[in-house]
């Protein structure tokens, strides 16, 4: 099993995850975290993909207890990994004020360290939490991932105009929606993964149709 840097490296994570089966995630995670080879900031990071396998399984509890366990780990990288899966915790568990608290936190941390992709992933986290400032956080994720070079860094651009697509789409904006869905659909083709490069072209397909019946609705109504 290998690491790279301060932090492990993603691709390794990648393998490790698989968001469909939390609970095999979890196991996955487990046996990597007893790897005799880390670092104790390894096992650390770990622990806190270990709390976020446990939140998508609504145990709550025991994900919360897992990162209090970090509480008092000074590794940056780690830190800010605490303040990225609180957050998820806390959105998940329906309380998106508070976890949109965490990403800033988890913003300021990465973006101090120097940690590109963890600095996108918590403007990716508050486009989705914070309501209000929704459009701006993904419009500065985006501006944030396209500066990058490293094609890992640069695949978060997928979902970030996906997301910002469907935020579109649910205000009722279709065409501004259908041109944020095609430009995910451009970075899929791209950087993304096959799942991703399918949800593209789901998500451009249910927008044409919600086009469509717009456009049927408006002519009936005009005829009428």
């Amino acid at each position: 099993m290998r690491y790279e840097g301060l932090m492990i490296a993603q691709q390794l994570l990648d393998e490790l995850w698989d968001f469909d089966d939390p609970a095999g995630s979890e196991r996955r995670l487990a046996d990597a975290a007893a790897d005799g080879d880390l670092s104790a900031g390894e096992r650390a990071e770990l622990v806190t993909q270990l709390a976020r396998a446990l939140g998508l399984q609504q145990r709550f509890d025991d994900a919360f207890a897992a990162l209090d366990s970090l509480r008092g780990n000074t590794d940056p990288v780690v830190r800010t990994r605490v303040a990225l899966e609180t957050g998820r915790l806390r959105n998940s568990a329906g309380a998106p004020a508070q976890a949109s608290v965490a990403f800033e936190r988890a913003l300021a941390l990465a973006r101090a360290a120097g940690q590109a992709f963890l600095e996108i992933d918590a403007l990716h986290m508050l486009a989705i939490a914070d309501a209000e400032r929704g459009e701006e956080w993904a419009r500065r994720g985006i501006e944030a991932a396209e500066r990058m070079t490293d094609a890992r860094t640069r695949r978060w651009l997928v979902s970030l105009c996906n997301n910002l697509g469907w935020r579109r789409f649910d205000a009722g904006e279709l065409d501004a929606a259908l041109d944020s869905f095609r430009t995910a659909a451009r970075w899929a083709d791209e950087l993304g993964t096959a799942e991703q490069r399918q949800w593209a072209a789901e998500a451009i397909a249910e927008c044409e149709a919600a086009i469509a019946a717009r456009a049927a609705a408006d002519a009936r109504e005009s005829g009428a």
